[in-house]
Order: C-alpha cells, then structure tokens, then sequence
C-alpha cells in the first residue's frame, strides 16, 4: 500500500503548468476573427458605457480598492452582515396589489402560510395622495394598488398579521405621515408595542415627482413631514423606517443601471441635507432610509451594481460623518416592470427567475419577484405560488444562502463591480454640481439622460439587437392569451364608499373635529397629533386635509415617461390581432421561394419569423423554378405582400423579372426581397423592391410600414 505522503509528494502542482500568455490567446482569437476588429466583435458596449471584455484575468482586478474588504465590516461591499445569508436570508416581500382590504387580506394570509415572511402595501392613487375612495375618481379606487381610508380598513387588510413579528413595507410616498398615523393607531388599539414594529412606510417625494410631474404639496412642507416622522420613529418606533428612495421611476423610463442607482444615491443626499436643516444628525437620518431598486436583465451588472450600491453609500453617509452601524444601506429588489411583455407571457417567469437570482448573489436584504401575469390581470393564486416559491427555490435549492458574498472574488464580478461605482460615482457628481437632485429634476437633467438612453434602447429593440423572446423574436402566434379578469370599478367603489360610511357614522363627530383641529395646529407635533385623530375616527382623507391645511403649491417637472421595452412590438401584434378580429384571418405574405429547398430555406424560414414579429402569416410553397411561376402563384394567393427568397448569387437573374411582372399585375402589390445583396441594392430598388427583410433590418419600422400599406393598421 503506497504511502499517503509520497502521493502527496508526487501530485502534480499548478506551477508544472504555466499559464498561456495572454498576447498568445490573442493570436488565436484574432486568427479566428479572420480580420474583423476584436473590439467589434468580443467587446460588448452596454448602456452603462462600460466595455465588458471577453475574458477576464487576475491582472483586471490589481488594485482594486476594495478587494480587501470582508462581509460585515465597512464599507459593506460583501454585505452588511458578516455571515449574509448563511445566518439569515431576505425577506420575501411580495406585493399583493389587491384593490379591497377583504381582498388582499385573502391573499396575504394565503400567502404568509405559504413562504411569503413580509407584507409589502402597494397603494392606489387615491390613497397616495390622501384621498378617501368615495371622494375619488371611481376608475382610480383599488387600481393598482390597496384602497386604504380608515383604521378600520388598515385593519381588515392586516387581519390575523402579527405586526410585532411581520415586518411591513409600505409605499407611501407623500402620504406617508397619514398613512402611519393609521398604522400607528392600529397598534395601539391592538395593545401592540410600536417599539417591535419593523419594516419601513417609505416617503420619497422626489421619487412621486420624477414619476408623476407633480407634488400635491411643497417641497420645504413634506421635509417638515420628513423630519417629524424620522425624529418620531427614532423615539417611538426605532425599527421602522421613514424614507424609501426608489429607482423604479428610472428603471421603468429605460435608464440605465447606473443612472437609476446614482438618481437614487442623488435623491438620498437631498433628503439627508434636508434633515440635517432641521436638526436631526446623520446617525439619525441614514438608518431611516431605505433603497428600492429594479432588477434588469443584465445579470452580472445588476449583481455589480448591489455590491457598488453599498460600497458608495456607505462612502456618502462616511462623508456626512456617520458611523459605521449608518452606513449600512438597507436594500430591497424588485424584478424589472420594463422587461416584462404581454405576449408569450409565461416568458416572464424565466426572466423574473433571472433578475431575481442576481438580487439574491447580488446581497439584497428583501426582494419582490414579479408575477408572469402582472402586466395582464391582478395575479391569481397560481402566478402568486410560483413567484414566490422561486424565492424558496433561490434559497432552499440553489445553495446561494451557502456562501456569503458568493460572486465575490470573481475577477469579472470585482472588475465590474469597481466600474459600475466609477460610472455612477460620475454620474451623481454631475447631479451634485448642479445643486442636488430636486435642482436636477426641475432643470430636466435626469429626464433627458434617461431619454438619451430609452431612445437607444429602442433602436436596438427595433434592430433586434435587443431580444424579448415571445415579442420581437420567437413568436407564438398560436399562443392562448390570457384574458384579464374584468373589473367592476363602479361596484369596488361603492364598496368602499359603505365600509366608509360605516366607519364614520360610528366616529364620535365631536371627539374627531377635535382632534382634526388639534391637528391643523400641530406645528411640530404632527404625528402624535395624527396618531390621535386617527384613534378619534379620523379618514385618510380627513387627515390629509387637516395636515395640509397650510400648504403651499407643490413643484412641478416633466415626468420620467414610463414605458416598457416590448411595447412597440406588442402594438404590432394587437394591430394583427384587430385585423383578424375585422377580417377573420391573419394578414397574408406570399413567400416567392425560389429553386430548391436548400436554395431558399434558410431566408424562407428567416422571413417568416421576422414577419411573425408583426402577426402576419406566411404561404410558403415548396419551391418555384421559374419567376413567372412564382408571379403567378403569389398573384393567385391575393396575399397583398411577396417576399423573394433565395440567394444573393441567384438574385440578379430573378429578381428584376419577378419584381416587374408582379407589379405590373399588381402595382400595389408589396414586393420585399429576404437578405440585404449590397452590391445590387439600388439596383433592384429601381426595379420595384420595396424592402429588404435581413439581420440588421429595422423591423418595427419596416413591419410598422407594412402593416400600414397593408390595411392592417388603423
């Protein structure tokens, strides 16, 4: 029997093999590129400006600054933990957009016996801006979000919820200080320690004003707001948080990774000076804030850019002077709106999955995964259950909550990382000399970077550089689409409009005009104020009205447009879709497929995919050996739209035959050729083609075109 330690001895090491020399990859590579240009070809350029290499080697990250950072030590790149996942895991904090308190309180108890571990409130419109649903447009009442107008509706919402022990993540926005007072007064009548209350009921005004235009106040009078719920949860409630920065109104403009998280970082200095203004220290303000970002698509980028979020935060609030324990960021994820598609919606599934894995690597501390069917209807059970057992999944199967940091040390990971803080560190200076991120709004400039890069992303999108499988590649014409639920909104409106009548006939009239006035008097002492007109039988609304009673105008920007990256396909698609509603069946293309299969299948088979982008069907014959035999088949088909396909070499001889004899039968009769045959381009252009279908074709715009000359546009 061999001795252990020889073969020890005798095991071969790394250093027996030398490392190739990079220079001599690069002779390999570039014989293989046959003289295309390396940077074209194996450099990636992404929207962030940042070259993303082919493959990286030790020598990318010498020097990092940050490499030596370890998980739970400043400045938090590897996590604010130092065990990470390992000893706890995220939140699963999904929303539950539900419109009436019975609904979603179906769904959150549901939800909470079945893996979900936080509730997070999405609010309608009316509730966000302090409006009671019978006193709102009956359109808005419930869409989108949780109609809340009184104690009594917050607790129907939250029944059987254990708010000691459940945090809660509510998106209040301007509404924020009402929106406690409720919560707030809920606990107390629950015999509830506010002190054991944890989550956040997030203010970020900025955030309302890049998304909507507007502010139903003025800015110096919702900092006052500001402050007085931060000095109030530090004394009352020191587990809850008061600010939420969000990045969505970004994200969902189309900007980039690093403009959403530096107009997030931007937006969180302006809050922290304006606290400071009024008194409270950064150790007070930093802990009250908490990030909200988008998860995009890129994954190597958005596991970067959490890593550089807390490396730069942590960064700032150094600089205001905060300790160690400030400058932990608080983080929560949520998987993109912007690449969701309403085609070939179960798509959605494996890109929230992606989005939320990179969350996960990426650190975040709880994390919302989007529904497959968000975008179509108010989630059902099913699309509930499995977005958020992708959460289990993440974490009981893929053995990420194994490892801290687990994308840490990756030399393209640290490369990346140490590039998305550089890009965004750039990016928030500039907002920082034009005087912070409310200036920025006002001037414009966020809006315009965002739209700079919206309008680059859609050009790539319309090339198809940019792919969404189902949409603008891959159709499924076939597919059975998913029919939204109806709605009612007449009858959720005077639903609510009872459970409120109800609630304010059992007020005490004059305990709670008391307390109203109180309130409207409050100065400095709103939010006990508020907790007690809420306990006297106060609305929402009531309120609101109360605690606005001196307000001035609020400012006004132009609005982030929101959008999604599919929907120029989409347009097209639902145009078919109204065609075949009007006609009874699919806008027709004739394939005039010219030769033998191997002389035309390959383009035939490009062309009807290209084609099924926009909902039109293609007759493909089996092959045609002469042009007028084609011309005389597409002219029979009544298809208003032929597409020639063959090969650049046959082309010459049958292109200009086929062209002139089809126009002359048909002179409206649309007439593509699949491929681009450079040298002969004008040439055929003159003979009749009116269009090339080939791999770096604009094919929004030239399906957009066709659908127009066809009829199938409206």
């Amino acid at each position: 029997m061999s001795n252990p330690q020889q073969a020890d001895a005798a095991a071969p090491t790394f250093n027996e093999f030398p490392p190739t020399p990079y220079e001599e990859w690069r002779k390999v590579v570039d014989k293989f590129l046959k003289g295309a240009p390396f940077e074209k070809r194996l450099v990636t350029k992404t929207y962030e400006n940042i070259d993303l290499q082919p493959m990286y080697r030790q020598e990318d990250i010498e020097g990092l600054p940050h490499l030596d950072s370890l998980p739970g030590f400043a400045p938090y790149l590897r996590g604010a933990t130092p065990l990470g996942y390992v000893a706890s895991s995220w939140d699963v904090a999904q929303e539950l957009p539900y419109g009436t308190p019975a609904a979603f309180n179906e769904a959150l108890r549901a939800d909470l016996a079945r893996g979900q571990n936080a509730v997070n409130l999405v609010l309608d419109r009316p509730t966000l801006a302090g409006v009671d649903a019978d006193q709102a447009e009956a359109d808005d009442v419930g869409k989108g979000g949780l109609s809340i107008s009184s104690v009594a509706d917050l607790a129907q919402a939250l029944d059987g919820v254990d708010l000691e022990n459940t945090p809660i993540y509510i998106q209040a926005s301007t509404s924020a200080l009402t929106f406690t007072a409720l919560l707030a007064a809920l606990v107390k009548q629950q015999g509830k320690s506010l002190a054991k209350v944890r989550g956040a009921i997030g203010m970020d005004p900025l955030g309302q004003l890049a998304r909507d235009g507007r502010l139903p106040r003025d800015l110096d009078g919702v900092y006052g707001v500001m402050a007085q719920l931060a000095a109030w949860a530090k004394t009352n409630a020191p587990q809850l948080q008061t600010m939420t920065v969000q990045g969505s109104p970004y994200h969902n403009g189309g900007a980039s990774a690093t403009q959403e998280l530096a107009f997030a970082l931007a937006t969180a200095v302006d809050y922290v000076r304006a606290m400071q203004a009024r008194g409270l220290s950064i150790d007070d303000i930093a802990p009250r804030i908490r990030f909200s970002l988008s998860i995009g698509a890129n994954f190597f980028m958005e596991i970067a850019r959490l890593r550089a979020a807390r490396l730069l935060w942590a960064k700032i609030v150094q600089a205001f002077g905060g300790n160690e324990q400030s400058q932990k960021m608080s983080l929560h994820a949520r998987t993109s709106a912007w690449n969701q598609t309403v085609y070939d919606p179960h798509v959605n599934l494996l890109r929230a999955t992606t989005e939320a894995f990179s969350s996960a690597v990426g650190g975040c501390d709880s994390l919302h995964i989007s529904p497959f069917d968000e975008l179509l209807r108010v989630p059902d059970e099913f699309s509930r259950r499995v977005a958020r057992n992708t959460h289990t999944v993440l974490r009981e199967e893929s053995h990420i909550t194994r490892t801290v940091d687990p994308a840490g040390g990756s030399w393209y990971v640290e490369n990346l990382t140490d590039s998305v803080a550089r890009k965004t560190w750039a990016i928030f200076q500039e907002i920082e000399k034009q005087g912070g991120m409310a200036q920025a709004l006002a001037a414009g400039w966020p809006q315009s970077q965002i739209a700079d890069t919206a309008a680059k992303r859609t050009a790539n999108i319309a090339k198809r550089k940019d792919i969404f499988v189902g949409t603008n590649m891959y159709p499924n014409l076939k597919e059975t689409r998913i029919e939204p639920v109806p709605v009612d909104t007449w009858a959720v409106q005077q639903e609510r409009a009872a459970a409120l009548n109800s609630f304010r006939a059992a007020a005490n009239a004059g305990q709670k005009q008391t307390a109203l006035a109180a309130l409207a008097k409050a100065g400095a002492n709103g939010v006990e104020a508020a907790i007690q007109a809420a306990l006297a039988g106060a609305t929402l609304g009531e309120i609101a009205q109360a605690v606005r009673v001196s307000a001035k105008a609020g400012p006004t920007a132009n609005a982030v447009h929101a959008q999604r990256g599919a929907q120029a396909f989409e347009a097209l698609r639902q145009a078919a879709e109204s065609y075949v509603a009007r006609t009874g069946q699919r806008p027709l293309v004739f394939l005039a497929t010219m030769g033998p299969l191997t002389q035309h299948k390959g383009r035939a088979d490009f062309a009807t995919a290209f084609l099924g982008v926009g909902g039109f069907e293609t007759i493909y014959p089996s092959g045609f050996n002469t042009p007028d035999e084609a011309a005389d088949a597409a002219l029979a088909s009544s298809a208003k739209a032929v597409v020639i396909c063959s090969t650049d070499p046959t082309y010459p001889e049958i292109v200009p035959v086929l062209v002139q004899k089809l126009k002359k039968a048909s002179p409206d009769l649309i007439v593509l050729l699949a491929g681009y045959p450079a040298d002969h381009v004008e040439a055929f252009k003159a003979a009749g083609v009116d269009d090339f279908i080939h791999l770096a074709a604009n094919c929004q715009s030239l399906l957009s075109t066709l659908q127009k000359k066809m009829g199938v546009a409206q």
